[in-house]
Protein backbone atom coordinates (compact mmCIF):
# COMPACT_ATOMS: atom_id res chain seq x y z
CA UNK A 1 0.00 0.00 0.00
CA UNK A 2 2.83 2.42 0.89
CA UNK A 3 4.45 1.70 -2.46
CA UNK A 4 1.16 2.38 -4.26
CA UNK A 5 0.68 5.71 -2.46
CA UNK A 6 4.24 6.72 -3.34
CA UNK A 7 3.63 5.87 -7.01
CA UNK A 8 0.41 7.89 -7.03
CA UNK A 9 2.20 10.92 -5.54
CA UNK A 10 4.88 10.68 -8.23
CA UNK A 11 2.21 10.44 -10.93
CA UNK A 12 0.44 13.51 -9.54
CA UNK A 13 3.71 15.46 -9.44
CA UNK A 14 4.52 14.47 -13.02
CA UNK A 15 1.07 15.66 -14.10
CA UNK A 16 1.65 19.06 -12.48
CA UNK A 17 4.97 19.47 -14.28
CA UNK A 18 3.51 18.32 -17.59
CA UNK A 19 0.74 20.92 -17.44
CA UNK A 20 2.78 23.68 -15.83
CA UNK A 21 5.94 23.56 -17.95
CA UNK A 22 4.71 25.52 -20.93
CA UNK A 23 6.64 27.76 -23.33
CA UNK A 24 7.05 31.34 -22.15
CA UNK A 25 4.39 33.59 -23.70
CA UNK A 26 5.52 36.23 -26.17
CA UNK A 27 5.76 39.74 -24.69
CA UNK A 28 5.48 42.04 -27.68
CA UNK A 29 6.85 44.99 -25.71
CA UNK A 30 10.01 43.31 -24.42
CA UNK A 31 13.44 44.15 -25.78
CA UNK A 32 14.69 41.31 -28.00
CA UNK A 33 16.83 38.82 -26.14
CA UNK A 34 19.88 37.06 -27.53
CA UNK A 35 20.29 33.30 -27.77
CA UNK A 36 23.82 32.18 -28.64
CA UNK A 37 24.60 28.80 -30.19
CA UNK A 38 28.24 27.75 -29.89
CA UNK A 39 30.06 25.69 -32.48
CA UNK A 40 31.97 22.44 -32.49
CA UNK A 41 35.09 22.09 -30.30
CA UNK A 42 33.63 24.61 -27.85
CA UNK A 43 30.90 25.15 -25.26
CA UNK A 44 28.92 28.13 -24.03
CA UNK A 45 31.97 29.56 -22.24
CA UNK A 46 33.38 30.39 -25.68
CA UNK A 47 31.18 33.52 -25.45
CA UNK A 48 32.26 34.63 -21.97
CA UNK A 49 33.79 37.88 -23.28
CA UNK A 50 30.78 38.96 -25.35
CA UNK A 51 27.98 38.09 -22.94
CA UNK A 52 28.80 40.74 -20.29
CA UNK A 53 29.04 43.41 -23.00
CA UNK A 54 25.49 42.58 -24.10
CA UNK A 55 24.22 42.37 -20.54
CA UNK A 56 25.71 45.80 -19.80
CA UNK A 57 23.30 47.17 -22.43
CA UNK A 58 20.33 45.55 -20.71
CA UNK A 59 20.04 42.61 -23.11
CA UNK A 60 18.95 39.22 -21.77
CA UNK A 61 21.38 36.56 -23.02
CA UNK A 62 21.13 32.77 -23.04
CA UNK A 63 24.03 30.58 -24.18
CA UNK A 64 22.86 27.19 -25.40
CA UNK A 65 24.90 24.18 -24.30
CA UNK A 66 24.82 22.01 -27.41
CA UNK A 67 25.12 18.26 -26.85
CA UNK A 68 26.91 18.08 -30.24
CA UNK A 69 25.52 14.58 -30.72
CA UNK A 70 23.50 15.37 -33.86
CA UNK A 71 21.96 18.27 -35.74
CA UNK A 72 18.52 17.30 -34.42
CA UNK A 73 19.74 17.28 -30.80
CA UNK A 74 21.41 20.67 -31.11
CA UNK A 75 18.36 22.16 -32.81
CA UNK A 76 16.14 20.79 -30.03
CA UNK A 77 18.37 22.35 -27.35
CA UNK A 78 18.27 25.67 -29.20
CA UNK A 79 14.49 25.61 -29.60
CA UNK A 80 14.08 25.02 -25.87
CA UNK A 81 16.17 28.13 -25.21
CA UNK A 82 14.14 30.15 -27.71
CA UNK A 83 10.86 28.96 -26.17
CA UNK A 84 11.94 30.27 -22.76
CA UNK A 85 12.49 33.85 -23.96
CA UNK A 86 9.91 36.54 -23.11
CA UNK A 87 9.77 38.14 -26.55
CA UNK A 88 11.58 38.37 -29.86
CA UNK A 89 14.97 36.69 -30.21
CA UNK A 90 18.20 37.51 -32.02
CA UNK A 91 19.65 34.07 -32.72
CA UNK A 92 23.46 33.95 -32.95
CA UNK A 93 25.45 31.01 -34.29
CA UNK A 94 29.19 30.41 -34.46
CA UNK A 95 30.77 27.94 -36.90
CA UNK A 96 28.72 24.70 -36.68
CA UNK A 97 26.20 26.78 -34.72
CA UNK A 98 25.36 28.52 -38.00
CA UNK A 99 23.94 25.25 -39.33
CA UNK A 100 21.94 24.89 -36.12
CA UNK A 101 20.42 28.39 -36.29
CA UNK A 102 19.63 27.93 -39.98
CA UNK A 103 17.23 25.17 -38.92
CA UNK A 104 16.18 26.37 -35.45
CA UNK A 105 15.70 29.96 -36.62
CA UNK A 106 12.44 29.03 -38.32
CA UNK A 107 10.64 29.86 -35.09
CA UNK A 108 7.98 32.53 -34.50
CA UNK A 109 10.05 34.24 -31.79
CA UNK A 110 13.21 34.57 -33.90
CA UNK A 111 13.39 38.02 -35.45
CA UNK A 112 16.90 37.95 -36.89
CA UNK A 113 20.03 35.83 -37.27
CA UNK A 114 23.70 36.59 -36.68
CA UNK A 115 26.29 34.28 -38.25
CA UNK A 116 29.76 34.50 -36.72
CA UNK A 117 32.38 32.74 -38.89
CA UNK A 118 29.58 30.25 -39.43
CA UNK A 119 28.00 27.87 -41.91
CA UNK A 120 24.74 28.93 -43.57
CA UNK A 121 23.48 25.91 -45.54
CA UNK A 122 20.69 25.88 -48.08
CA UNK A 123 17.56 23.90 -47.27
CA UNK A 124 18.25 20.26 -48.04
CA UNK A 125 22.02 20.69 -47.68
CA UNK A 126 24.44 19.58 -44.99
CA UNK A 127 27.39 21.40 -43.47
CA UNK A 128 29.78 19.19 -45.43
CA UNK A 129 27.98 19.91 -48.71
CA UNK A 130 28.05 23.64 -48.02
CA UNK A 131 31.86 23.65 -48.20
CA UNK A 132 32.05 21.73 -51.48
CA UNK A 133 34.16 23.48 -54.10
CA UNK A 134 36.21 25.46 -51.60
CA UNK A 135 39.66 24.62 -50.21
CA UNK A 136 39.73 22.60 -47.00
CA UNK A 137 40.94 24.96 -44.28
CA UNK A 138 44.14 23.84 -42.49
CA UNK A 139 42.44 23.17 -39.15
CA UNK A 140 39.79 20.95 -40.71
CA UNK A 141 42.50 18.39 -41.50
CA UNK A 142 43.58 18.00 -37.87
CA UNK A 143 40.49 16.52 -36.21
CA UNK A 144 41.05 13.50 -33.98
CA UNK A 145 38.27 10.88 -33.78
CA UNK A 146 37.55 8.63 -30.82
CA UNK A 147 36.16 5.11 -31.11
CA UNK A 148 32.55 6.39 -31.04
CA UNK A 149 33.08 8.85 -33.88
CA UNK A 150 33.35 12.08 -31.86
CA UNK A 151 35.85 14.59 -33.22
CA UNK A 152 38.07 16.87 -31.14
CA UNK A 153 41.01 19.19 -31.75
CA UNK A 154 44.44 18.55 -30.24
CA UNK A 155 46.00 21.48 -28.40
CA UNK A 156 48.41 22.30 -31.22
CA UNK A 157 45.52 22.64 -33.69
CA UNK A 158 43.54 24.75 -31.23
CA UNK A 159 46.52 27.02 -30.78
CA UNK A 160 47.62 27.24 -34.41
CA UNK A 161 44.37 27.00 -36.40
CA UNK A 162 41.32 27.57 -34.19
CA UNK A 163 42.50 30.47 -32.05
CA UNK A 164 45.87 31.57 -33.41
CA UNK A 165 45.31 35.19 -32.37
CA UNK A 166 44.83 34.33 -28.68
CA UNK A 167 47.46 33.77 -25.96
CA UNK A 168 48.80 30.24 -25.71
CA UNK A 169 47.41 29.83 -22.17
CA UNK A 170 43.90 30.75 -23.32
CA UNK A 171 44.07 28.26 -26.19
CA UNK A 172 45.06 25.60 -23.66
CA UNK A 173 41.92 26.34 -21.62
CA UNK A 174 39.81 26.18 -24.78
CA UNK A 175 41.31 22.77 -25.53
CA UNK A 176 40.34 21.55 -22.08
CA UNK A 177 36.76 22.87 -22.27
CA UNK A 178 36.01 21.97 -25.89
CA UNK A 179 32.95 19.91 -26.77
CA UNK A 180 33.71 17.03 -29.15
CA UNK A 181 31.20 16.72 -31.98
CA UNK A 182 29.77 13.56 -33.51
CA UNK A 183 31.32 13.39 -37.00
CA UNK A 184 28.03 12.28 -38.59
CA UNK A 185 26.45 15.62 -37.66
CA UNK A 186 28.36 17.35 -40.45
CA UNK A 187 26.54 15.16 -42.98
CA UNK A 188 23.03 15.81 -41.63
CA UNK A 189 20.89 18.09 -43.80
CA UNK A 190 18.84 21.07 -42.67
CA UNK A 191 15.19 20.90 -43.67
CA UNK A 192 14.67 24.68 -43.82
CA UNK A 193 16.86 27.74 -44.22
CA UNK A 194 15.67 30.44 -41.83
CA UNK A 195 17.86 33.05 -43.54
CA UNK A 196 15.47 33.03 -46.50
CA UNK A 197 12.82 34.76 -44.38
CA UNK A 198 14.77 36.45 -41.54
CA UNK A 199 17.16 39.41 -41.76
CA UNK A 200 20.73 38.31 -41.20
CA UNK A 201 24.08 39.68 -40.09
CA UNK A 202 27.36 37.93 -40.89
CA UNK A 203 30.87 38.25 -39.48
CA UNK A 204 33.60 37.02 -41.82
CA UNK A 205 36.91 36.15 -40.16
CA UNK A 206 39.58 37.03 -42.70
CA UNK A 207 42.23 34.91 -40.93
CA UNK A 208 39.99 31.89 -40.39
CA UNK A 209 41.86 28.59 -40.57
CA UNK A 210 38.84 26.37 -39.81
CA UNK A 211 36.47 27.58 -42.56
CA UNK A 212 37.91 29.02 -45.77
CA UNK A 213 37.37 32.83 -45.71
CA UNK A 214 36.30 32.70 -49.34
CA UNK A 215 33.50 30.33 -48.38
CA UNK A 216 32.46 32.63 -45.53
CA UNK A 217 32.26 35.58 -47.94
CA UNK A 218 30.28 33.53 -50.45
CA UNK A 219 27.76 32.41 -47.82
CA UNK A 220 27.35 35.96 -46.49
CA UNK A 221 26.66 37.22 -50.01
CA UNK A 222 24.27 34.40 -50.85
CA UNK A 223 22.05 34.98 -47.83
CA UNK A 224 22.06 38.75 -48.33
CA UNK A 225 23.47 39.43 -44.88
CA UNK A 226 24.75 42.72 -43.52
CA UNK A 227 28.39 41.71 -43.55
CA UNK A 228 31.38 42.79 -41.48
CA UNK A 229 34.87 41.43 -42.09
CA UNK A 230 37.28 41.26 -39.17
CA UNK A 231 40.99 40.48 -39.20
CA UNK A 232 40.51 37.64 -36.78
CA UNK A 233 40.84 33.89 -36.32
CA UNK A 234 37.90 31.48 -36.27
CA UNK A 235 36.90 32.85 -32.86
CA UNK A 236 36.37 36.63 -33.19
CA UNK A 237 34.09 36.42 -30.14
CA UNK A 238 37.29 35.71 -28.20
CA UNK A 239 39.80 37.97 -29.95
CA UNK A 240 37.50 40.87 -30.98
CA UNK A 241 34.62 40.69 -28.47
CA UNK A 242 33.70 44.40 -28.52
CA UNK A 243 33.24 44.41 -32.29
CA UNK A 244 31.25 41.18 -32.23
CA UNK A 245 29.04 42.54 -29.44
CA UNK A 246 28.40 45.72 -31.43
CA UNK A 247 27.16 43.75 -34.43
CA UNK A 248 24.84 41.68 -32.24
CA UNK A 249 23.54 44.89 -30.64
CA UNK A 250 22.90 46.31 -34.12
CA UNK A 251 20.75 43.26 -34.81
CA UNK A 252 18.95 43.71 -31.48
CA UNK A 253 18.21 47.36 -32.29
CA UNK A 254 16.84 46.43 -35.71
CA UNK A 255 14.65 43.57 -34.48
CA UNK A 256 11.05 44.40 -33.72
Amino acid sequence: MTSLKHSLRLLALATVFAHGAQAAPVDAGAKPSVVIVHGAFADGSDWAKVIPLLQAKGVKVTAVQNPLTSLADDVAATRRAIDSQPGKVVLVGHSWGGTVITEAGQHDKVGSLVYVAAFAPDAGKSTAETGAGYPAAPGSKRFVADKEGFLSLPEAAMREDFAQDLPRAQAAVMTATQGPIQAKAFGEKVSVAAWTSKPSWFIVSAQDRMIDPGLLRAMAGKIGAKTTELQASHVPQQSRPAEVAKIILDAVAATK
